[in-house]
């Protein structure tokens, strides 16, 4: 008969053991996908296509996306009560919170119209 997970576990050094605890709970941490995500949060895809005021095969076709526009990942999160946090990492560089993308201003901006709104009040006669 096997051994089960918990005995080779516990039969190895304390400081592997412990090693096996930290991995096992960064991989707690990480989800597999959005169905999981809403799962851990509470919701059923009733409620998500509530929050969003779609129907609930579409918060199923979201679920199953490979690829899809930000906008509606974080409309999809903030469905479920959470915030949409982008992080990005780069070589040499500690990690990089992104607050916003393309033409939306931020706080810390000036005080100027996108590009294409100034074309099209230029074009106006």
């Amino acid at each position: 008969m096997g051994r089960s997970i918990t005995d080779v576990i516990a039969s190895l050094p304390r400081d592997r053991q412990e090693q096996v605890e930290a991995r096992y709970q960064e991989l707690r941490q990480e989800v597999e996908g959005l169905r999981e995500l809403r799962q851990i949060a509470g919701k059923a895809q009733e409620d998500v296509a509530g929050a969003l005021n779609i129907k609930q095969p579409s918060v199923s076709k979201i679920e199953k996306q490979a690829d899809m526009y930000l906008s509606t990942l974080r409309s999809y999160v903030e469905a479920i009560g959470g915030k949409l946090e982008l992080t990005v990492k780069l070589p040499s560089h500690p990690p990089l919170k992104l607050h916003s993308l393309g033409d939306v201003m931020s706080s810390s901006s000036p005080a100027r119209a996108p590009s294409r709104v100034r074309k099209a009040a230029r074009a106006r006669p």
